[in-house]
């Protein structure tokens, strides 16, 4: 029998935001009629209900406080009577930071200097080659590039500001370039070190990639996020305020027959 495929993320969103809709407005006809007529209270409970539903569906955490407040946020905007081009800004605002986050579940994270600094200490003293896979706005390998300046580095981003941001930014360090597009389509097999900053989603896609392109002694460092079923060589405590850690791995060592 074929395994139950998980329910994707925009539909786990809708699903939630109707079930959240029709259980708040069944549960306040039954015992509060009369709030039907206050849009507010109707979103606030719309809001718990979708967040329930959300939580239930077992969508990625980060989920649960946008069903929260999205209804709600939806009925205050709609009272401040703000004109149509606003909204439609909002939109192209959030299009073009976050861009194909629905598709590839990996939201905008950013990395800190100290995780910086230990991604640092794990090149080759003669040098070596860095990719970051969804560099954002290039805040991490700036960092990387000025602490090791022997080094080269390279970013890939597919959401338009950040990449922007990262290539003005980078645009002086030699050391450095930055790629607009998909790093999917990218080999990783003439990189030293590849550093991801993602989400859970990606990691065993990421994982078979990285074995397949990769050398026996390049580094493949995750921060936050572990490989499912895979230990990691090394894990990092950074010192930072969300005390990060990086979980490292040589995958090129594990393509052998039968290996995922």
């Amino acid at each position: 029998m074929a395994q139950d495929q998980p329910i994707s993320p925009l539909r786990a969103a809708l699903l939630a935001q109707i079930l959240g809709g029709l259980v708040a407005v069944g549960l306040i006809a039954l015992l509060a009629p009369h709030l039907l007529t206050q849009p507010l209270n109707v979103a606030l409970l719309q809001g718990l209900c979708a967040a329930f539903t959300s939580y239930k569906l077992e969508s990625p955490p980060w989920w649960h406080p946008i069903h929260l407040g999205f209804m709600p946020l939806v009925v205050i905007a709609n009272e401040l009577n703000l004109a149509p081009y606003w909204y439609l800004g909002a939109f192209v605002a959030l299009l073009i930071v976050y861009w194909r986050v629905p598709q590839s579940r990996v939201p905008l994270y950013l990395s800190s200097n100290q995780a910086a600094s230990e991604v640092a200490s794990l090149l080759p003293d003669h040098g070596g080659r860095v990719m970051d896979l969804g560099c954002g706005n290039g805040t991490f390998l700036r960092n990387l590039a000025r602490l090791r300046p022997d080094c080269s580095f390279v970013g890939v981003e597919y959401a338009p500001l950040p990449w922007l941001w990262a290539r003005l930014t980078c645009a002086g360090l030699g050391n450095c370039r930055i790629d607009f597009g998909d790093y999917w389509l990218h080999s990783l097999a003439d990189f030293d070190l590849v550093y991801a900053f993602l989400s859970p989603a990606p990691m065993s896609n990421l994982w078979d990639k990285a074995a397949t392109e990769m050398g026996p002694d390049a580094w493949l460092v995750s921060n936050s996020f572990e490989v499912p079923d895979e230990k990691a060589l090394q894990v990092l405590q950074v010192t930072d305020r969300r005390m990060t850690h990086l979980y490292c791995y040589r995958p090129g060592r594990k393509i052998t027959p039968g290996s995922r």
